[in-house]
């Protein structure tokens, strides 16, 4: 819930601060970019990363809470933009993401006096595409929002390996190696001198459920798991 207020007020604040630069009157940078067809660039980003769970506790014996929580991420893709008009385009970011989330176990006392934590790293080669809608440039400023799909293949997921026990001695939770998101977000653009800059906030929900069932301990209580992730990125265009 906090991550989901942090995203709105973000998205807020970019939209009313876009609309206050929009209006100066400034001389035009990159005057002939919107006649390309195709433009290039990168995108650098950071993420919270957590999941959406359904559970039933009755699984495991003693258990009286599930949670999860989340961690920071990293981003690194490239960025194509195809133009389909002054207002549409179609971008295809391809990458890799930098993963990390929490499930963390709430035992009766008598079993385990302290809650065990399972933090399942995940390392995504992703492919998002997404249609963006930008809105009239004014001067050297635009905005945008944008949906899509994202495709993510997990390498770090032991999906088919056996279930070997942790540090601790403990059975793992596993993870299937495909994640299919749905995608929306907003951002800015900025047309500077040299390139395009523009930030940008994302939200991404999982499709399907990752969970590989499991009649362990700590898999069998979960029934559902998907990704839930926010991102703010930096793009760079030329």
């Amino acid at each position: 819930m906090a991550s989901s207020k942090s995203f709105i007020s973000l998205l807020v604040v970019i939209l009313v601060s876009g609309s206050v630069l929009g209006q100066r009157d400034i001389p035009d940078n990159l005057p002939k970019f919107d006649n390309k067809k195709i433009h290039f660039g990168f995108q650098l980003g950071s993420s919270v990363n957590g999941f959406t769970i359904d559970q039933d506790l009755t699984r495991s014996d003693s258990l009286i809470r599930l949670e999860t929580g989340t961690q920071p991420g990293l981003i690194i893709h490239a960025l194509t933009e195809l133009h389909l008009g002054p207002y549409f385009g179609i971008r295809f970011t391809p990458g890799i993401a930098f993963a990390a989330r929490d499930l963390t176990y709430y035992y009766s006392s008598q079993k385990r006096p302290e809650p065990v934590v399972k933090t399942i790293e995940s390392t995504f080669i992703e492919a998002p595409i997404l249609l963006k809608y930008r809105s009239k440039r004014v001067n050297n400023f635009a905005q945008y929002v944008m949906v899509g799909f994202n495709y993510g293949f997990d390498l770090a997921s032991q999906q088919f390996t056996d279930n070997d026990v942790d540090e601790r001695g403990e059975r793992i939770v596993k993870i299937k190696q495909q994640n299919y998101n749905i995608e929306v977000g907003t951002g800015l653009d900025f047309f500077l001198e040299y390139f395009k800059f523009s930030p940008e906030l994302k939200f991404s929900y999982g499709l399907n459920n990752v969970i590989v069932p499991e009649q362990t301990e700590f898999s069998a209580p979960v029934v559902d798991l998907r990704s839930r992730i926010f991102v703010f990125a930096l793009n760079f265009e030329g």
